[in-house]
């Protein structure tokens, strides 16, 4: 695929919306149909997120060998937003099942996940072996255990600021905490998260996905009690510098899973898929597409 084809690939030109149950219409980034296999790529869960501010420009480049699916979660982006739902990686992961069956999709899917979109992903393996295939998580929330690390963590203490204090200062606080690399948080970037984390509805649906993971059936997000169950083959991905689900958490996940790697970037906070932009699509892609099962 040239840089020209990959340029074609707007958020306009691959945005979809479906309704998958009463109630609940998701929105997601559609790329590289006809390609093979299906990948589905799960944002993370900070102010403002959504699957193209973490993902816009790694789409073109898994779409150029896979088809791409990549969804805003419920509460983010474009996708509806209720506040009265189970523990929220229960959620999401069934609204994401919803959307494949919608969708007509019943092969395994591989999937990829970013932080709260890890412990998705995850939830999602762990409810529907028979629909998932191999695991990328960076930095994945749920199978995260800090040993050595306080908790809670820099990056949640300022999710929690921004939460009850939502300005502009404290979102940006929020966001250099998501890199090592402090030229990456522009001005633009700042704005634009801004925009979309501060409406009533946004704000309300954040609010209710932090409540999900103290009340009911909160166990559900300890995902790291359940990870031996995991027969899928996972590729752990950390960074070095990451402030928010820091390294020392990869170790209890690398302990329980049965069949998994950990691969680490120097160099690199929570956002690996920017920060190392070229080197983790080619480690993701190539991991995927492996041929032993």
């Amino acid at each position: 695929m040239t840089t020209t084809e990959r340029s074609e690939y707007t958020y306009e030109s691959t945005s979809r919306h479906a309704e998958v149950r009463p109630g609940l219409t998701l929105h997601y980034h559609e790329a590289g149909v006809g390609n093979g296999p299906t990948i589905v790529l799960l944002h993370g869960g900070g102010p403002g997120a959504s699957s193209w501010s973490n993902f816009a420009k790694n789409i073109p480049v898994l779409a150029e060998r896979f088809h791409v699916l990549a969804v805003d979660q419920p509460g983010y982006g474009k996708s509806d937003k209720p506040t009265e739902h189970p523990q929220y990686f229960v959620h999401s992961a069934s609204a994401l099942k919803d959307l494949l069956d919608t969708l007509g999709i019943t092969d395994r899917v591989h999937l990829l996940g970013n932080s709260l979109g890890g412990g998705a992903a995850v939830r999602f393996a762990l409810d529907h072996p028979d629909r998932a295939g191999r695991l990328v998580l960076m930095g994945p929330g749920g199978l995260s255990v800090n040993l050595f690390a306080p908790d809670p963590t820099e990056g949640v203490k300022n999710l929690g600021r921004f939460s009850y204090q939502p300005t502009r200062e404290n979102l940006e606080a929020f966001l250099r905490i998501m890199v090592f690399d402090q030229s990456l948080i522009t001005p633009e970037l700042v704005e634009e998260r801004f925009a979309a984390a501060s409406t009533p509805e946004s704000l309300a649906a954040a609010k209710a996905m932090g409540r999900s993971f103290s009340s009911g059936e909160f166990e559900k997000g300890m995902l790291w009690r359940e990870a031996y169950r995991l027969r899928q083959r996972v590729l752990l991905i950390w960074g070095r510098e990451d402030r928010v689900n820091p390294l020392d958490g990869a170790l209890v996940a690398l302990k329980m899973i049965p069949r998994v790697q950990l691969h680490v970037f120097g160099g690199c906070g929570h956002w690996a898929q920017l920060e190392k932009f070229d080197e983790f699509n080619r480690l993701a892609a190539d991991f995927l597409l492996e041929g032993d099962n």
